[in-house]
């Protein structure tokens, strides 16, 4: 093996049979949300063994029982009793409050591997875990979940921002290696911007996405997934290998009128959309003049088209 490789948990050749490998780790999970369950599901398949869930919801419950059949739903005391390895998957919001409650009652052990998915936090929420003498992993991984069985499928490949003392460094490395992702080290303190970041590429395009069907639909476009599916693949696509130089359309050609024309379209038929059409025509026209493909003398008079825009909102 390469030395400077990240060396899996201990246990059998990686290539043998999952179902031929005993399990090297009990996996619990804490929040049977649309992540923990698709991770845990994961780590079976690498030989891992999922021992207990919790979960509050009928949906989360219907979930667990779908991705982890067999695996017993208990209360998350019960959970860290029974794992070695305990998967956090809950809100960002509930977390820093889940971790003290589950340090302070004790339910945390020596030696424990604790983990939690939030984009938002790295290791450093987890120090009541460490001062219990548990093990403390952000293990979060870049994809969006459906709740079904297709995620586990889509781990292949996908990035985990990971964060962990130095010491935990390669069993992290080794735990996403295994669920078929790849890591990516993430300082603590760039853990806010890395995950403003994956909202903005993210989140803000699921909006934008709907905002096209939606305009399209009120157009009289009968299959608006159907006509925007190779439009956005394309730029997508363009976007990653060619970034800046990937821009195209009246803004970034500076075509003022049709910008306008836009504007008034929008403020007639769907008010509500003018706010972030502008924000994002804005923002579009700076990275335009900034790669040089909008010319200072056509910008002017597309920002004014944006301004006048402005103060009619």
């Amino acid at each position: 093996m390469n030395p400077e490789q990240p060396a899996p948990p201990p246990g059998p050749d990686r290539g043998t049979r999952a179902e031929d490998r005993p399990a090297r780790l009990d996996i619990g999970v804490v929040g049977t949300g649309r992540v923990g369950p698709a991770l845990a599901a994961a780590l079976r398949l690498a030989g891992h063994r999922p021992v207990a869930a919790s979960g509050v919801s009928e949906r989360s419950r219907r979930r667990a029982a779908e991705l982890l059949p067999g695996v017993p739903l208990v209360d998350p005391a019960e959970v860290l009793a029974r794992a070695d390895l305990v998967l956090l998957t809950v809100p960002d919001d509930a977390l820093p409050g889940l971790v003290t409650g589950l340090a302070e009652t004790g339910a945390v052990r020596q030696g424990q591997l604790v983990a939690h998915t939030s984009g938002r936090y790295g290791a450093a929420v987890l120090q009541p875990v460490l001062r219990a003498g548990g093990l403390p992993l952000a293990l979060h991984p870049v994809m969006t979940f459906t709740g079904t069985p297709v995620d586990v499928q889509r781990l292949a490949g996908c990035s985990f921002g990971v964060t962990a003392p130095e010491e935990l460094r390669l069993a992290a490395q080794a735990l996403v290696i295994e669920m078929g992702g790849e890591p990516e080290w993430i300082a603590e303190e760039a853990r806010p911007l890395y995950h403003a970041a994956l909202a903005i590429g993210a989140n803000h395009l699921v909006t934008l996405v709907n905002q096209a069907m939606e305009l399209l639909r009120t157009s009289g476009v009968e299959a608006p997934d159907r006509m925007l599916g190779p439009l956005l693949g394309a730029a997508l696509d363009n976007a990653l290998r060619s970034g800046d130089a990937a821009l195209t359309g009246p803004v970034a050609r500076g075509d003022a009128g049709t910008v306008s024309a836009h504007i008034s379209e929008l403020g007639d038929h769907a008010p509500r959309m003018v706010a972030g059409y502008l924000a994002m025509a804005r923002a579009t026209a700076d990275r335009a003049l900034a790669h040089g493909l909008l010319a200072p003398e056509r910008a002017e008079d597309l920002l004014d088209v944006l301004s006048e825009g402005g103060r009619g909102q």
